[in-house]
């Protein structure tokens, strides 16, 4: 389906604007510079800034502009922009082959490109071309999509909030009044799970990525349980986060697939999820089992597994596929600081 950009770091003198702010009397944005932005905002692609500037400066210059809002994260300082671009992707955690980076000064853009090669590196000249590459044009914009960079950005404050707690992070998390609601995928549902197999590669428990087709599919066979997970706190939504895709028959439950956003990452919403498959697995008299297939980002939910009670079951496949089976004796119950919503 090819690459897809997750975010776009922008340099911002003689990229974002015309000029330089610190030797410019005054700078004037590049045409359609608004609309662009404005654009790949409601795509879901999320925006920050690697520039070498003052940061208060070039802040008020962005709100004077009213672009302030639509970069999250800025990375305005005097560092290497590798090394900003690399802080960008840690704090938004997501992989930094997913980033783009547009610039001016070809010294700039060579040395992103020799510290990060999976960086998509542009030269600015090219900024009025972003919207028709295949990169920057997701198959579908959805609900979430256009929500992305606010949703973001009430995880900021969360972080903030977080930062400021004294206390054990369960005692955080209990102040956050989480609710998580599971529920059948629908046929509305279908582009946003088509996203979430796209986006989706550290917590995703076999890298597979499902097309529209194949996913209408399992949504319409009495053979698999198809679910999706939403989660909402205080600061507000998460969106719909989450995924699971069971197959059923006489004997036992075959997790084929379980994954999560990044954001959700230290909430323990996988945990959650995989004890209601336990609790509705020892309800139904079914043995259940879990595929697992090593990409190079998802050691994580390998660990999520073995933590909660699945065992390798033979030996590694030829694809390198691996089937756990749940055998442990341990009454799994809920975190306490979630609430959990089940609609039938």
């Amino acid at each position: 389906m090819g690459k897809k950009i997750k975010c776009l770091v922008w340099d911002l003198d003689n990229t974002v604007w015309d000029g330089t702010i610190l030797e410019d009397d005054k700078v004037t944005l590049k045409p359609d510079m608004i609309s662009i932005i404005k654009a790949l905002d409601e795509r879901g692609i999320l925006q920050s800034v690697a520039s070498k500037n003052n940061y208060d400066a070039a802040m008020d210059q962005l709100k004077e502009f009213g672009l302030d809002e639509y970069f999250i994260y800025p990375q305005i300082n005097w560092n290497s922009k590798a090394d900003s671009i690399a802080q960008i992707a840690k704090s938004i955690n997501i992989g930094i082959d997913t980033l783009a980076f547009i610039d001016d000064q070809p010294t700039e853009r060579e040395e992103v490109r020799y510290s990060h090669q999976d960086v998509l590196v542009l030269d600015a000249v090219d900024y009025t071309k972003l919207l028709d590459m295949d990169e920057f044009t997701p198959r579908f914009i959805t609900e979430d999509s256009k929500k992305r960079r606010m949703m973001y950005q009430s995880d900021i404050s969360r972080k903030q909030e977080e930062a400021a707690f004294s206390g054990p992070n369960e005692e955080f998390l209990a102040t956050l009044g989480m609710h998580l609601k599971l529920s059948r995928v629908k046929e509305e549902d279908l582009q946003r799970v088509e996203e979430l197999t796209v986006r989706t590669n550290q917590l995703n428990s076999t890298g597979y990525t499902y097309s529209y087709e194949e996913l209408t599919e399992y949504i319409h066979s009495d053979d698999y349980l198809f679910l999706i997970a939403e989660l909402k706190d205080r600061f507000g939504e998460y969106g719909k986060i989450g995924l699971v895709l069971i197959e059923c028959d006489r004997e036992k439950y075959v997790i084929k697939l379980l994954l999560m956003s990044c954001r959700v990452m230290t909430k323990g919403i996988g945990t959650a999820i995989l004890v209601y498959l336990i609790k509705t697995a020892q309800q139904n008299n079914k043995a259940l089992y879990a595929e697992f297939l090593s990409t190079d980002k998802n050691r994580v939910m390998y660990i999520t597994y073995k933590l909660m009670g699945f065992v390798e079951e033979g030996d590694e496949s030829e694809d390198g596929k691996v089937l756990f089976q749940y055998a442990s004796d341990i009454q799994r119950e809920y975190p306490g600081y979630l609430t959990i919503e089940i609609e039938e």
